[in-house]
């Protein structure tokens, strides 16, 4: 890129997890209701700024939680965010942990993950849509962006959270937890934490060539632990009621932080290996 270029604009995409989609971070708020060729997405796109960074803020499970993790419109979220020129999408997540350093209240910056799903669409091209034409093969070996990581992480670490660095999320199906059996088995295939949402969530943005990343937010240890609790509902918002700030606290640091940042180079090798992944139909 030549000196006198000007920087790639960024917006972010925010999409908010169970008790973590306040859309009070957002100044100068204003909805939009959308549809797109995928059907509509979870609620209306929240849009706003965080420090003079254009933001929009998508509640995953809608603004009342009403819909299930297998239920989630994952295409036409990330369909929706794309289409609104978000150039990132930092998500945040509730998550159990299946490691005894990972502690309830931590903060998990992910960077792999495991897929237990087994009714989620995980692609736009599905032969049934004329603006995703072919059949994509898209690379997952790296799955979130890292050099957004790399500003959560650094920006985690200033404000004092406890933070781990990476960690793989293994994704179920839900919407029930997971039994003890399972739980065992998880940790031994190798995953530090385990939610019901990032696959296909995290896909999808890759085909769409946004930099995806996650802020998973630990709030029990799922049932393998002997003599602890196992995870409840009642457990799960408990945790996150106490803990929302650090989430928040990091999304408010670290949006400006990215909007300040060189991105060209990274947008344009995203969208280039998103483009080289899809087969065309041949004629």
């Amino acid at each position: 890129m030549s000196s006198g270029a000007t920087p790639a604009a960024v917006k972010i995409g925010i999409i908010g997890g169970t008790g973590l989609d306040d859309p009070e971070i957002l100044e100068g708020r204003t909805e939009k209701y959308v549809d797109t060729p995928f059907g509509k997405p979870s609620d209306a796109l929240v849009l706003g700024k965080i420090k003079n960074v254009d933001c929009v803020l998508l509640a995953r499970h809608g603004r009342q939680h009403t819909i299930m993790p297998s239920k989630v419109n994952y295409q036409a979220n990330i369909w929706a965010l794309k289409e609104e020129g978000c150039t990132h999408v930092i998500v945040t997540t509730a998550c159990g942990s299946l490691k005894e350093e990972i502690q309830p209240g931590d903060i998990i910056i992910i960077d792999q993950f495991i897929d237990r799903t087994t009714r989620r669409l995980q692609t736009f091209y599905d032969g049934n849509h004329s603006c995703a034409r072919g059949v994509c093969h898209i690379p997952m070996a790296e799955p979130f962006c890292p050099k957004t990581r790399e500003v959560l992480i650094e920006t985690a670490k200033k404000l004092g959270l406890r933070c781990h660095s990476k960690g793989t999320m293994i994704t179920i199906e839900g919407p029930r937890f997971s039994s003890r059996a399972e739980s065992i088995m998880f940790q031994t295939w190798g995953a530090d934490v385990i939610n019901m949402t990032t696959v296909p969530e995290v896909v999808l943005a890759k085909e769409a060539g946004i930099c995806y990343a996650s802020i998973a937010m630990a709030t029990d240890y799922d049932c393998w632990k002997e003599h602890e609790e196992a995870v409840s509902v009642d457990r799960v918002l408990k945790t996150l009621k106490e803990n929302a700030n650090k989430a928040k606290s990091l999304l408010l640091t670290t949006i400006p932080q990215i909007g300040s940042m060189e991105w060209s180079e990274t947008l344009h090798n995203m969208k280039k290996m998103a483009q080289f992944s899809v087969l065309l139909p041949r004629h």
